[in-house]
């Protein structure tokens, strides 16, 4: 305890308990007051409902661009290991046809182009049937990824067919 013949000190009083609900170590929590200032009225606050998106009027957050292009990213090793598969097959195709590569080329584009546009179709509905009729999130791409995958391996596939030495070769190796 302070020295009290100072006059600073501070002085330390027993407080004998109450019987209005008071509690030593508890602070009483009522309602909040309402100050009016003068000239001006007090209006009634409308309380907040939760509906789980946000305050109305108020503008959704959005995930920053970066976000989602990490998202895509996760399972791209599917749609990039099925690339290289095509372009493989496709180049054993091309050179074995031994012409002009005008062709060949504008047909691998056009592939590619196919399985971008898969994959894009593959992520809208994935949008409207899991995120917006089932209310799941997704966290990555992979099943984008592996549906363009399956496309691109069944392309490259196609493109072994087409040249005869490999089939040839298939043929011998099966006993056919």
């Amino acid at each position: 305890m302070a020295d009290q013949t100072q006059p600073w000190a501070e002085q330390t009083v027993e407080v004998p308990p109450q019987r209005d609900g008071y509690r030593r170590g508890v602070a009483s929590v009522g309602q909040p007051r309402i100050r009016q200032e003068p000239g001006t009225e007090a209006f009634e606050v409308a309380p907040h409902e939760p509906t789980g998106t946000g305050w109305p009027g108020e503008p959704q957050l959005r995930q920053p661009l970066g976000y989602h292009l990490r998202q895509l990213r996760r399972g791209g090793e599917w749609s990039a290991i099925a690339g290289i598969f095509a372009f493989v097959c496709w180049g054993i195709w091309a050179i074995s046809s031994r012409g002009d590569l005008t062709g060949p080329v504008v047909t691998f584009v056009l592939t590619l182009l196919v399985a971008v546009g898969l994959f894009a179709l593959v992520r809208l509905l994935g949008r409207v049937i899991l995120e917006r009729q089932l209310g799941r999130v997704r966290h990555t791409a992979r099943g984008a990824h592996l549906v363009t995958a399956l496309f691109l391996a069944v392309v490259g596939v196609a493109y072994l067919r087409q040249t005869e030495w490999v089939v040839n070769a298939w043929n011998w190796v099966t006993g056919h």
